[in-house]
């Protein structure tokens, strides 16, 4: 059965190796697929997935990214629990990419946080979103 309905988003980077791995330590991604770029051999791509649903972020190996996903622009993944968004905060905020601190805001948002990838890019870190359950309805 062919794909249907919203299956990625396309990131550029330019460090592929680097952004795989802030994505795997923050989002808990890893890649599905890689390949070098159609257009330019000497580029690569890596399909990045968590694994919950069929969705990946394609990370496009470029020379220069811009415009960059940011300031308020984001992906955003949920933690299993607070403990998880206050831990990997802890981590980002040691390795200086926690670009602001978790931010409780209340039913449906939850708590939130803002990482900063290598490219500038903005990762969402939330906990308690009701994203789930306001679709369902």
């Amino acid at each position: 059965m062919p794909d249907v309905g919203f299956t990625h988003i396309a990131l550029p980077v330019s460090n592929l190796d680097a952004s795989l791995a802030f994505y795997e330590t923050y989002a808990g991604m890893r890649p599905v697929h890689r390949r070098t770029s159609l257009s330019d051999p000497t580029k690569r791509v890596a399909w990045i997935s968590d694994n919950t649903r069929p969705f990946v972020i394609v990370l496009l190996e470029v020379d220069e990214v811009q415009p960059i996903l940011s300031p308020f622009a984001h992906l955003g993944v949920a933690c299993a629990t607070l403990e998880a968004l206050e831990a990997l905060c802890d981590t980002a905020r040691a390795e200086g990419v926690l670009g602001k601190e978790p931010t409780d805001s209340g039913p449906p948002v939850g708590v939130w946080a803002f990482l900063t990838d290598p490219d500038g890019h903005t990762l969402e870190l939330s906990y308690g979103q009701e994203v789930g359950t306001t679709v369902q309805r």
